[in-house]
């Protein structure tokens, strides 16, 4: 027990840390390329979401949320179809060691097999649900390929979703602007823990659906 709270402890400091390392960013030339490329990234194996880049940059720049959503969202199916294609061609080399090493983000059996059930009753609509909510993408988009879903309703449903979640965030700190940005750095501990639970009730759903 005592083992396994230290590991938690450990997880939430390195999390805390990386969450830092993405948000400096925002105050340099180069957070929009930065966005672009951290959404890439977190389609197939980036532990953190752009919205946490997407939102200061657009609290800094509000003027210009719909090009800052427009290049997330883009980079983002791109980066689902890489793991899409990971999950096709890579999995039976790499997926020992995915399982080994990044369980910690969702990487797990479990999860696998959830989702990969959950294509054979609602292929569409796991890819949507993963692609708007907290689910991991990453694993969505990785189990997609595994389970060889249909390619074009796996493209489609992933630029829905994805616009859907930027166009969302980047538009509401555009309206609000600096206003939240206090209420942010104030209780990121707490929007962490509730991302945890939505992820962790999200698992739960798919299981639910799976049986």
């Amino acid at each position: 027990m005592a083992s396994q709270t230290q590991e938690q402890v450990t997880w939430w400091h390195w999390h805390r840390r990386l969450y830092n390392w993405v948000v400096h960013f925002a105050d340099t030339p180069h957070g929009e390329r930065a966005l672009f490329l951290l959404s890439f990234a977190e389609s197939s194996f980036f532990p953190v979401p752009p919205d946490v880049l997407l939102a200061p940059l657009t609290l800094g720049v509000p003027k210009k949320w719909f090009r800052f959503a427009l290049s997330c969202s883009i980079a983002s199916v791109l980066g689902g179809i890489l793991g899409y294609f990971i999950g096709m061609f890579l999995w039976d080399q790499i997926g020992v060691w995915v399982f080994a090493h990044l369980g910690g983000i969702g990487f797990t059996e479990e999860n696998f097999t959830a989702f990969q059930d959950g294509y054979n009753k609602y292929g569409f609509w796991i890819v949507f649900t993963c692609g708007f909510t907290p689910l991991p993408y990453k694993v969505c988009t990785i189990t997609a390929g595994i389970a060889g879903i249909f390619f074009p309703g796996f493209l489609i449903a992933s630029a829905l979703s994805r616009s859907a979640r930027f166009f969302l965030v980047a538009g509401l700190f555009g309206w609000k602007g600096e206003a939240i940005r206090p209420f942010i750095e104030k209780y990121f501990n707490w929007l962490s823990l509730a991302f945890v639970i939505l992820l962790i009730g999200g698992f739960a759903v798919l299981k639910l659906l799976h049986h």
